[in-house]
C-alpha cells in the first residue's frame, strides 16, 4: 500500500474512532499469540468498546481496503490471532460485559471479549454451569472460544463450543450487521447462519455478541485415576463408565506412560501407583448423591478390575484429594519450560484406533530419530489425542516431524485438529482432513462473505 493511502486511512481511522480507541503500531502483546509465531507490528491497533465502534472500522476498512486480524485473549496455539504488518488488529478485550443471566432458561448473554473464566463464575452464582472449559479459562476470550468452536475437558459430557451457542451478534466484512441473538433451540428458518461463524476462526465475521446455553449444576462428582495395561482395556473401562452412568461421564483424560513420568518429574509429583502401567485415566462421574457415586465407581472398578481392564485404581475422598489427582494431568503447562522446543499436535481419530495411532506415531519416530522424546495424552473420551515432541531430540527437525506425523492422521482418517483450530500453522497440512471439493466450497463461502478478503487473511485458506 502506498505510504500516502496508508497515511490517510491512519488520519480518517483515528478521526473515526478517536484516541481512545485507535491507535497507530500496537504494543508488544497485540503483536502475537500463544503459538510462539513471530510478532508482526500491524498498522493499528483498535481497542473497540462496542457493537457499534466494531461496525464503523469495517466500513472504513472496507472503503480503504484494510484487512482486520480479530483478536480475543491471544491464547490460540495455531497462530490464527496474528496480524500482519499492513492489517489492523482488533481487540474485543474491551467488551467484557456479562450482559444477562436467566437461570429460569439456563441461558446467558455476553459479549465477546468476556473471559471463559467470568462465564463460568457467573454461570455458578446462578446455580448452573457453563459446559466448556479448558486451562486458559482466565485469559481466553468467548469471543475466541466461539471463533475456534473450542473443546476442553468439557466435550465428552456437553459438546464442544458449538453445543453451547444458542444466538450470536456478528459483524461482516462490510460493516453490516448480523442481529442472530435468538435463544431458541428449535428455529428451522432456513440455513443456521451462526454456525457458519463458530469455528471459522475470523475468516468470515467478527463475533461480537454471544447467547450462550447453560447446564445444571452436579450435586456430586467423584473423581478417580485408573490404570490399565492398554488401550483397549481404557475402551472397555470407558464403555462400562458410560453403560452405568450415561451422560454423567464428565471427564476421561488418557494419559500414557511417557506423559505420567514427565509429569512427576517437572511438577514434582509423587508417583500415583507403586508400579508404572501402560496408561492411566483420569475419570469424572457426576450424580447426585456423593456417598452412593463413590460407591458405584468403587464396585464398578472392581468388575473392571476382575476382568483384567484395571491394574490398580484410587478414588478421590474430598474435592482437595480430586484436585491433587487432577494435577498429574497439568503437566501441558510445563511443556515449553521442559521442552526446547515443544513441537506439540493436537488432532482426532476415530476412536477405535487412537492406541494404534499413539503406537505408530512412535515407531515412526523411533525409526528417525533414535532416542527422540515424545508425551501422548488426551481427551480421548471424545476422540481427542494430544502428542507433544521435544524439538532437541529431533534435531530441530520440526516440519520434518509435522510432515510426518500429519501423513500418519491421514492415513488413519483423522482430523489435523482437534480444538486448536488451523490458523497460519496448520494451513499447509490442511488438505490431509480435508478433500478438494470440501476446500473449494470452504472457498466459495469466504468469497461470498467476504468479497475483498478483509477478515483475517492467509489464515486456514489463502
Amino acid at each position: 500500500m502506498p505510504e500516502t493511502t496508508q497515511e490517510r486511512f491512519l488520519q480518517e481511522l483515528i478521526a473515526t474512532l478517536g484516541t481512545d480507541v485507535a491507535q497507530r503500531g500496537a504494543p508488544e502483546r497485540y503483536r502475537t499469540d500463544w503459538s510462539g509465531t513471530p510478532p508482526q507490528q500491524p498498522l493499528a491497533l483498535v481497542r473497540a468498546r462496542s457493537t457499534e465502534e466494531v461496525c464503523a472500522l469495517m466500513r472504513l476498512c472496507s472503503r480503504h481496503r484494510i484487512p482486520v486480524v480479530p483478536q480475543g485473549g491471544l491464547t490460540g496455539l495455531a497462530g490464527a490471532a496474528v496480524p500482519g504488518a499492513h492489517t489492523v488488529a482488533l481487540s474485543l478485550e474491551r467488551m467484557q460485559a456479562i450482559e444477562s443471566v436467566d437461570p429460569r432458561t439456563a441461558v446467558m448473554r455476553v459479549q465477546a471479549g468476556a473471559t471463559l473464566q467470568a462465564v463460568q463464575q457467573a454461570a455458578q452464582a446462578a446455580g448452573l454451569v457453563f459446559g466448556v472449559d479448558l486451562g486458559a479459562r482466565g485469559s481466553c476470550q468467548i469471543g475466541g472460544n466461539i471463533a475456534t468452536n473450542a473443546g476442553g475437558n468439557g466435550v465428552l459430557q456437553h459438546g464442544m463450543m458449538r453445543e453451547q451457542v444458542l444466538g450470536l451478534e456478528v459483524v461482516l466484512a462490510d460493516g453490516s450487521l448480523l442481529p442472530m441473538l435468538r435463544p431458541m433451540l428449535k428455529n428451522n428458518t432456513g440455513y443456521d447462519l451462526k454456525q457458519f461463524f463458530i469455528g471459522a476462526e475470523g475468516t468470515l465475521g467478527i463475533v461480537t455478541r454471544a447467547l450462550l446455553r447453560l447446564r445444571p449444576a452436579p450435586q456430586a462428582r467423584t473423581t478417580a485415576l485408573v490404570a490399565m495395561p492398554g488401550f483397549d482395556a481404557a475402551l472397555a473401562v470407558l464403555a462400562r463408565m458410560q453403560q452405568r452412568f450415561g451422560n454423567g461421564v464428565a471427564a476421561f483424560e488418557l494419559m500414557w506412560d511417557s506423559f505420567v513420568r514427565a509429569s512427576v518429574d517437572w511438577q514434582k509429583l509423587a508417583p500415583p501407583f507403586a508400579q508404572a502401567h501402560a496408561l492411566l485415566a483420569l475419570i469424572d462421574v457426576d450424580g447426585r448423591d456423593e456417598a452412593d457415586l463413590r460407591t458405584a465407581v468403587q464396585e464398578l472398578l472392581g468388575e473392571a478390575m476382575q476382568a483384567g481392564e484395571v491394574g490398580d485404581a484410587v478414588i478421590a475422598q474430598s474435592v482437595a484429594q480430586a484436585r491433587r489427582l487432577w494435577q498429574l494431568r497439568e503437566a501441558p503447562a510445563e511443556l515449553n519450560k521442559n521442552m526446547h522446543p515443544a513441537i506439540n499436535f493436537d488432532v482426532s481419530l476415530p476412536q477405535a484406533d487412537i492406541g494404534r495411532f499413539a503406537d505408530a506415531v512412535q515407531t515412526a519416530f523411533d525409526a528417525r530419530w533414535p532416542g527422540q522424546h515424545s508425551l501422548f495424552f488426551g481427551h480421548v473420551g471424545d476422540g481427542n489425542l494430544h502428542v507433544s515432541t521435544d524439538g532437541a531430540t529431533v534435531n530441530g527437525e520440526c516440519e520434518a516431524v509435522e510432515a510426518e506425523l500429519y501423513r500418519l492422521v491421514a492415513e488413519f482418517g483423522g482430523s489435523i485438529s482437534a480444538e486448536h483450530g488451523i490458523g497460519l500453522h496448520k494451513k499447509p497440512f490442511l488438505a490431509a482432513s480435508r478433500t478438494p471439493a470440501e476446500l473449494a466450497a470452504m472457498r466459495a463461502i469466504k468469497q461470498a462473505l467476504d468479497p475483498l478478503q478483509l477478515l483475517n487473511p492467509g489464515k486456514i485458506l489463502d
